[in-house]
């Protein structure tokens, strides 16, 4: 399982969506990332995990409490 994390800009992360592939996850914030603005930070499609985010992180291994959170698995566009 791979765990996407959305950073604020106030430097904050928090998990935002899990996916059953890395090839799932890099796919949806593909999609869901508008532009990269020139500081470096994205800007995201809205009504998505990554709404509201400046940046994203991933990872396979997460702590518990992340495993158990209550995010979207495997979000779609069309889930929107």
């Amino acid at each position: 399982m791979y765990f996407l994390y959305g950073k604020r800009r106030n430097g904050s992360t928090e998990l935002v969506a899990k996916f059953g592939s890395e090839q799932q996850l890099l796919a949806y914030v593909q999609y869901a990332t508008l532009k990269v603005e020139e500081d470096g930070t994205y800007k995201f499609e809205q009504k998505t995990p990554l709404t509201g985010c400046v940046g994203y992180s991933y990872a396979s291994e997460a702590s518990e409490a992340d495993q158990e959170a209550d995010v979207p698995f495997n979000p779609t566009p069309g889930m929107l």
